[in-house]
């Protein structure tokens, strides 16, 4: 059974940085797409980022392109969200969330379709 912790959520300043972390149990890394995605409120869920664990290729939400870098640590099996220059417009609720044998692998797929996702950690952007 595929479980995903998430922690490192808080408050930052415009222009900060928060690093969030997903810790995933159950499954063997190869194989899946894993990724974060974003609710604020009264809003839908939001595809930030996502890794294709096959090939290694990163998907991005292009209002986080270049400021969010999203990476994977195999022996720790964790996930990590980098969020730098940070807006008030990334208020939300993020989520890490996986699921494999997917016909493409991205944020927004993730977002509506997972199988997998954690409970989520508020990230506050003043």
């Amino acid at each position: 059974h595929v479980q995903l912790v998430e922690s490192g959520g808080g408050s930052a300043q415009a222009g900060g940085s928060l690093r969030l972390s997903c810790e995933v149990s159950g499954y063997t890394y190869s194989g899946w797409c894993v990724g974060w995605f974003r609710q604020a409120p009264g809003q839908e869920r939001e595809g930030v980022a996502a890794i294709d664990t096959g090939d290694g290729s990163t998907y991005y939400l292009n209002s986080v392109e270049g400021r969010f870098t999203i990476s994977h640590d195999n022996a720790k099996n964790t996930l990590y969200l980098q969020m730098n220059s940070l807006k008030p417009e990334d208020t939300a609720m993020y989520s890490c969330a996986a699921d494999c044998m997917i016909p493409s692998c991205s944020g927004s797929y993730l977002a509506r379709r997972a199988n997998f996702e954690g409970q989520g950690t508020q990230v506050t952007v003043s």
